[in-house]
This record gives C-alpha cells, sequence and structure tokens, in this order.
C-alpha cells in the first residue's frame, strides 16, 4: 500500500485531536478558572530507503506524526470583581476543594451557591471545604462562614466539570478573594487562529490524499494497457 496514505492519514487524525481540543477550550472561554489544553506533536522514527537492486541508499522517509501529549495550562488567569458575595477567586497558585460522589475533586472555579440545607457548594452541588477539610456553611443572607480552603495539588489531572483529580499536599500559596471569580485561561482570539493553521493543515492532508489517490488510480488503469 502507498505508505503516503498512511504519512497523511496520520497527520489528519493529530489535527482532528487538536481541533478536539480547541474546540473545547473555545466552549469555555467565559467559564471562570477554566485552564486551557496545549498539544504537541512528534514524528514517528525515519525510514532509510535504499535501491532493492543496487542497494544504494535513497534517502529517509517519514513515517508520520502522532499527538505526543497533551498538558494543561495552569497559568494563574487574571482576577475580575463580581460583588457576589458566594464568588471566590485564588490569586496565586492552588485549588479550591470539592467533596464528590467519586470522592475529593479540586477546581479554580469559585463560582459556588448556597444550598438547600445551608453549605457552600459549586454548581453541582458538590460541597466545598474549608481548610480544615469540613463543609462550609452560609447563613440565610448569604454570607459563608469562612473562606474556602486553597490546597496544594501535585499531579492535578483534568476529569471534566472544571474539576481536576490528584492528591493534596498542604495548603496551596494563593490567596483568596472574595466578591470576585478567576478569568478563564483560554484567549479566544489565539485559539481561532490555532484552530485555522489546524483546519489548513487537515486539508492539507486531504488534498495528499486525494493526490496520490488519483495516482494510484492511473497506474491501475495505465498497466494493463502497457502489458497488453
Amino acid at each position: 500500500m502507498e505508505r503516503g496514505l498512511y504519512i497523511a492519514a496520520s497527520g489528519m487524525i493529530a489535527e482532528q485531536v487538536r481541533q478536539n481540543q480547541i474546540a473545547n477550550d473555545l466552549a469555555n472561554a467565559s467559564t471562570p478558572g477554566y485552564k486551557a489544553d496545549r498539544s504537541s506533536q512528534r514524528s514517528f522514527g525515519d525510514m532509510m530507503l535504499e535501491n532493492t537492486v543496487s542497494g544504494q541508499a535513497i534517502g529517509p522517509i517519514g513515517g508520520g506524526v502522532e499527538i505526543a501529549r497533551t498538558v494543561t495550562d495552569l497559568q494563574s488567569a487574571p482576577v475580575r470583581a463580581t460583588g457576589e458575595p458566594l464568588d471566590f477567586a485564588i490569586e496565586g497558585q492552588g485549588f479550591f476543594e470539592l467533596q464528590t460522589p467519586q470522592g475529593l475533586r479540586y477546581t479554580r472555579n469559585g463560582q459556588f451557591m448556597r444550598s438547600p440545607t445551608g453549605t457552600l457548594t459549586d454548581s453541582l452541588g458538590n460541597q466545598v471545604l474549608g481548610q480544615n477539610g469540613r463543609p462550609i456553611t452560609v447563613n440565610a443572607a448569604g454570607t459563608p462562614a469562612a473562606n474556602p480552603g486553597v490546597f496544594n495539588v501535585t499531579n492535578p489531572r483534568k476529569v471534566g466539570d472544571s474539576m481536576f483529580t490528584g492528591r493534596a499536599a498542604g495548603r496551596g500559596t494563593g490567596t483568596v478573594q472574595s466578591g470576585a471569580l478567576e478569568s478563564s485561561g483560554t484567549n479566544p482570539a489565539q485559539a481561532m487562529v490555532d484552530m485555522i493553521t489546524s483546519e489548513r493543515s487537515y486539508e492539507a492532508g486531504q488534498k495528499a490524499i486525494h493526490t496520490i489517490d488519483e495516482t494510484l488510480q492511473k497506474a491501475v488503469t495505465s498497466v494493463p494497457s502497457i502489458n497488453g
């Protein structure tokens, strides 16, 4: 089979992964505390081609590309004031801690609310914990008894809904600011540029496959006429 088809297809698959990642970043451009992802590519090892008759070296050929890894940019984003007493932002490093049915989870999205039982929760109803690891009570006037805790988390990994898994390792170095939210880590303008660039690369792979396919079709129709 024509090796160029595999090389072009591998590039298209890599760009599909990148486009999904960029689309998710754009969808969360207004989500407080959202952290954008970054994907990097790597090429498969080159293969050395040689003349099958003489054994003379022709040169190397690439084997295609793949997504090497996707990492989350945990850099702090600007904080904007909201004036809401149950909005919290972390200035600096650290995460809020949530008690979820799946166990402890961590987030930078400090857009919280008062539950019917009078505790501070996120939008999904998960309890927000204080620095002592206990739920935070909120009175009827909407004033929390304490600020959410700030925890240093080792090996944080995204699990959806602005939450991360990881292991708490003491108090984070960041400080909590009430009546404010951290902005999304997505830069919409840059994300759109990256999306267009990725689409152009994907289209280039499509054109390469189309060209190779046309060449193969001509070869299939020409060989019988030559032999005849």
